[in-house]
């Protein structure tokens, strides 16, 4: 019911200040407040059929079967003068629900609540505290942003969103950018309780032209109490390119290791290859296409119920149509096999899930 009440007057509040932007003279200022809006419904039917409607646990977004509803819906209002920014957003959707449910109840409706501070007039050099997108992946939350309706597997099993500090900067010639980033955990708010470890992540950016993009992130940290501290160390690369003026190709390449125990000189690998290729074939219809492989023996990030370990090889076909430049349809269909039968269909068990689904993302500002 707190939730609720607080994002309806959070909307009431965006609002109100939408409307008196709009009244203000053409010669004023250039405004300092800005409103913006996200807003994705979907439907997603799984041939595995789940009497539940939940599909499977490593997906946080697009997550219900055979239902129409709500991915991600939020409101934002974006705060800049001088040499001050900030950022509040607040979310409600299936993808808020699952991504954040080992949060707090208050915080679940938290999408971004960040002030950030440019050292220097001089440089593009910034300092930001508080709830920020991760600078891990080549994907976000905000789906018509991304290549394909639903996420890659590497996306939906790295953070989307941490809390902490970061320190930004951009090279005068806007060919580097470079971050490091100080985190309260893998993906928390909330401190996990017992462990004073903080996180630690980079990322490093490079623009070789204006059709090029070569990133490097990463993350060190620990997900269990101090007194059975397990380190983990990730790194995720990928490369973009505009190989024509149509065709766009992305590699990216996730590699994870955690202990096997505390102090243990022994870990536990994942890694992830991913590879996604869009085609526009106008500027109103554009065709995309992903091949993924997650490879998790040990279940570090990805769980099963027989516990024998996650390898799965994937592929989607997606077909994009943007029907006004606020609004995006779309329609995928998804195949995912795994090397063991972890996947439940009536009484018994399968290696495969198949899925089609569409969606329609409105989006203003």
């Amino acid at each position: 019911m707190y939730q609720k009440l607080v994002f309806a007057l959070f909307i009431l509040f965006a609002g109100q200040n939408l409307g008196f932007a709009q009244t203000e003279s053409d010669s004023s200022k250039q405004k300092s407040l800005h409103v913006s809006g996200y807003a994705e419904a979907y439907y997603i039917y799984d041939f595995t059929n789940p009497s539940d409607h939940n599909r499977p646990d490593f997906f946080y977004a697009y997550d219900r079967h055979n239902e129409i509803n709500v991915n991600l819906a939020q409101i934002e209002l974006a705060y800049e003068k001088d040499r001050v920014k900030g950022n509040l957003a607040l979310m409600t959707g299936t993808y808020a629900s699952s991504n954040l449910s080992h949060e707090p109840p208050i915080y679940r409706m938290i999408s971004e609540a960040s002030v950030s501070y440019k050292l220097s007039k001089k440089s593009e050099t910034w300092v930001t505290a508080g709830v920020f997108p991760s600078h891990i992946g080549f994907e976000s939350a905000i789906g018509a942003d991304c290549w394909n309706m639903t996420r890659s597997l590497a996306a939906e099993n790295s953070p989307y969103y941490l809390a902490g500090a970061k320190l930004y900067t951009s090279t005068k010639n806007k060919k580097w950018d470079f971050g490091l980033t100080v985190a309260n955990g893998w993906q928390r708010i909330q401190r996990l309780s017992g462990n004073q470890l903080m996180g630690l992540g980079h990322q490093i950016t490079y623009y070789p032209n204006e059709k090029w993009t070569i990133n490097s992130s990463s993350y060190v940290g620990s997900e269990f109490p101090d007194s059975t501290r397990r380190m983990r160390y990730f790194h995720d690369f990928y490369t973009s390119a505009e190989v024509s003026k149509k065709l766009s190709l992305l590699l990216g390449f996730d590699i994870g290791v955690e202990q096997k125990s505390k102090g243990s000189s022994d870990y536990n690998m994942w890694y992830v290859p991913t590879i996604l290729a869009k085609y526009e074939v106008n500027p109103k219809f554009s065709i995309g296409a992903r091949l993924e492989h997650y490879s998790d023996e040990n279940e570090v990030v990805i769980s099963t119920n027989s516990g024998d370990g996650f390898a799965m090889l994937g592929y989607s076909l997606n077909l994009d149509f943007q029907l006004t430049e606020q609004l995006l349809f779309r329609l995928e269909g998804r195949s995912l096999h795994n090397e063991r039968a972890i996947y439940t269909v009536g009484n018994g068990t399968t290696k495969n899930n198949v899925f089609v689904g569409t969606s329609l993302a409105l989006r203003f500002d």
